[in-house]
């Protein structure tokens, strides 16, 4: 029976990846003043280049040299940048932003934000790596250095070159739901607020070890050249449920359906545009994983709980693992997030 579940999901995590008024804009006079001289952090990673979009929109590219290349970030300006403001760090789920299924692909995320004072930053990149430092360069993946890309190499980059406030909440969802508490607990003092969407938390025991080695294996990488084989101290270094101390002071907003169809799991729901095989499929196995990282969630609310540290859970009475559900938990969340950022 075990091996039997495993196989499912197994299924569903590589399923899964498929699934998957007038404002003050800048104008393109005003991206000429951005630096001149590359800011860096103090490791030697350094701003790269900068495209332009549009008025609200533009692709920084970071040279990261923990992993020794170029990183993509998508940014959304601010309303209004005459003065400084807040940032978002906005993570993608298992693909990275590096296939389809993306928050700017699959929400309204672009014209959600088109009326709030937030840099919202989305890397490219880190596909099935759990954007955290692996110990290893993996044959399938890679070098993996995120965590300290995103908590020590990027945070100085981004608030010199596009004027910050200094003050920083980050979200994801899926894979990333889990990454952006780890990254907290990494940096507490970075930021202020952390959404988690349909995350599992608790990463060094069974079930949710597995659910790790589900993910990365999905696109052919080792577990083992990221946190070591079982027992190794960087599975437990990374969970957010046994560190759930270092939580305390931020503000959490964590959300998760239970798996059951819900109101955006229909023909005419969301991506789905009629189709019956892609509704099946998001409620089959987007069901499936929704009801695994629900267990996982509820652990770590029983967690925090216990160590009396405040947070939001969100616990919808239905929902899948999907795009609908986590455009909502965005939505839901950024009143909190807002606040903590002071806008």
């Amino acid at each position: 029976m075990i091996g039997h579940c495993r196989a499912l999901l197994i299924v569903a995590v590589v399923a899964a990846s498929s699934l998957f008024g007038q404002v003050a804009v800048a104008s393109a006079d005003e991206w000429r003043t951005l630096p001149t001289d590359k800011p860096a952090s103090a490791d030697g990673s350094v701003l790269d280049r900068i495209e332009e979009i549009d008025g609200r929109q533009l692709n920084m590219y970071v040279y990261s040299a923990a992993m020794e290349k170029v990183i993509l970030l998508e940014v959304i300006r601010p309303a209004d940048a005459s003065v400084p403001r807040p940032t978002l760090y906005l993570l993608n789920g298992a693909g990275g932003g590096q296939d389809s299924a993306t928050w700017k692909a699959k929400t309204d995320v672009v014209s959600f934000f088109a009326d709030k004072n937030v840099n919202v930053v989305t890397p490219v990149g880190g596909a099935f790596s759990y954007y955290t430092d692996w110990q290893k360069p993996d044959p399938a993946l890679g070098l993996n250095k995120w965590t300290t890309f995103l908590t020590e190499e990027l945070p100085p980059i981004v608030d010199a070159t596009l004027g910050t406030t200094g003050e920083n909440a980050i979200a994801g969802l899926s894979m990333s739901g889990t990454s952006v508490l780890s990254l907290a607990q990494h940096a507490p003092s970075l930021y202020r607020a952390v959404g988690s969407y349909s995350g599992c938390a608790e990463t060094s025991i069974q079930p949710g070890r597995d659910y790790v080695t589900f993910v990365v294996s999905a696109r052919g990488g080792d577990v083992e050249n990221m946190w070591g084989p079982p027992g190794d101290p960087d599975w437990v270094a990374n969970d957010p449920v046994v560190n759930a101390e270092k939580l305390r002071g931020i503000d959490l907003y964590i959300s998760n359906g239970t798996g059951l169809p819900g109101h955006h799991d229909t023909l005419n729901g969301p991506d789905v545009n009629g189709d019956v095989g892609v509704l099946a499929n998001q409620v089959i196995v987007g069901g499936i994983i929704e009801a695994g990282t629900n267990q996982c969630t509820y652990r770590l609310a029983d967690r925090l709980n216990s160590l009396g540290i405040p947070a939001t859970f969100d616990f919808h009475p239905t929902g899948t693992h999907s795009w609908g559900y986590w455009q909502d938990d965005l939505h839901n969340s950024w009143p909190m997030i807002a606040s903590s950022l002071g806008i």
